[in-house]
């Protein structure tokens, strides 16, 4: 895959409404739970939580998508298994964390997965509040980035086949609908 190819991609992905849905999401989340009480409570905190959700997302996805699977010449694309038994897929989903393609198509560890989750971790001790900026906050960070491409990469192997499950039992009003929705980068061809 192309340089060109990956950050296209990585563009694709940070224009994405699902983007800017999962920053929202995650940032009700993070102040329903308490979490960096230092950027306090009502509307102000939760924009506080959702700009910092959104660096962390965006910020991951360059260093991930297309500086260093650039640089290490790895495809951060998710290839779906084609396996039939559901053990197996799930296990083949969610070792894509630690395997991935080279640009050769040959299988190898994820080391940009590894060193980018790392990064960004460091990275966000430049916005979280102080308090936030402990070794074991990056830590922590950095085990939570490589759980959500995990949990990621299982809904991307799955998904498709809930999708056919709920087609098949959804009214000519539900299908209508989700004829609107807009495609997320990493579903298209």
């Amino acid at each position: 895959m192309p340089a060109r190819c990956k950050f296209n991609l990585f563009l694709e992905q940070t224009h994405s409404p699902y983007t800017f849905v999962s920053a929202g999401f995650q940032a009700t989340w993070a102040q329903a739970m308490g979490q960096w009480p230092h950027y306090g409570g009502g509307t102000q905190g939760w924009a506080k939580r959702s700009g910092a959700t959104l660096a962390d997302t965006e910020s991951r996805r360059f260093i991930q998508t297309y500086a260093l699977s650039t640089i290490l010449h790895q495809d951060p694309r998710y290839f779906s298994s084609g396996k039939r038994a559901l053990i197996a897929r799930v296990w083949y989903s969610t070792t894509r964390v630690v395997v991935t393609k080279n640009d050769n198509g040959n299988g190898t560890f994820n080391t940009s997965e590894f060193l980018g989750a790392l990064l960004s971790s460091a990275l966000q001790n430049a916005y979280y509040p102080r308090h936030d900026r402990t070794f074991g906050d990056t830590m922590n960070r950095f085990g939570s980035a490589l759980s959500s491409d995990a949990i990621t990469d299982l809904l991307r192997e799955f998904t498709p086949d809930m999708k056919r499950l709920f087609r098949k039992h959804a009214t000519k009003k539900i299908l209508q609908i989700e004829e609107k929705l807009p495609i997320p980068p990493e579903d298209k061809p």
